[in-house]
């Protein structure tokens, strides 16, 4: 007996969100440390192509810098109030995907024992308001980024003061640096405990 072949629909929500991506990752790259401040909201990829040993496997992916193959993480940044519903309104005076690299690419600049900026490459996409979430999730589906699935932390912001007694991100552990993490409490795990975790991972994943 045959299998039922369930009829392509353009308009379910994997189309959608493929066709954002899609979209996405047709631009240009570019340097993620210093963009120009621009309008809008959407979906981004970050690429890596520098020396840290852990990542070994993700930057030989990316070595070529106009055509990266393996983002480290993917994003999404909504206008202000979106998280409220607000989206629907419009918001195409937000500047919140460029503040959203921009902070980013601090972090990264915090991190600079182990990390540099200048190893880093973005795309992104300004999206109508109501398609970013699913754009962000194919994206995540699609490429398991490290940063997203596996190494915790990255986007994270300042818990708070009344918050600083909780543990460290594990991002964090790897690559310290930035103030507010600082002022954590460490894990259990060490930073070279969480490299060598990493290591394995990739080489499970990655590894021809």
């Amino acid at each position: 007996m045959s299998a039922d072949i369930i009829p392509f629909n353009p308009l379910d929500k994997q189309s959608l969100g493929a066709s954002v991506a899609d979209a996405l990752l047709k631009l240009p790259v570019m340097p993620l440390g210093g963009l120009k401040k621009f309008h809008g909201a959407g979906v981004y990829a970050i690429y890596y192509a520098g020396d840290f040993p852990s990542y070994e496997l993700i930057a030989k992916r990316n070595q070529d810098h106009e055509n990266p193959e393996l983002p480290i993480y993917v994003g999404k940044a909504i206008p202000d109030g979106g998280r409220k519903g607000a989206s629907l309104t419009g918001g195409s005076k937000t500047t919140a995907l460029w503040s959203r690299l921009s902070k980013h690419s601090r972090s990264i600049v915090a991190a600079s024992d182990t990390l540099r900026v200048e190893d880093f490459f973005c795309r992104y996409l300004v999206v109508d308001d109501i398609w970013i979430p699913l754009g962000e999730n194919l994206l995540i589906a699609r490429f398991s980024p490290l940063w997203n699935v596996y190494l915790d932390g990255f986007g994270n912001n300042d818990p708070g003061k009344n918050r600083h007694d909780a543990p460290r991100p594990r991002w964090d552990m790897l690559h310290r640096g930035r103030d507010w993490s600082e002022k954590m409490q460490d894990r259990d795990e060490t930073a070279e405990a969480i490299a060598l975790d990493i290591e394995q991972h990739l080489r499970a994943i990655l590894s021809e």
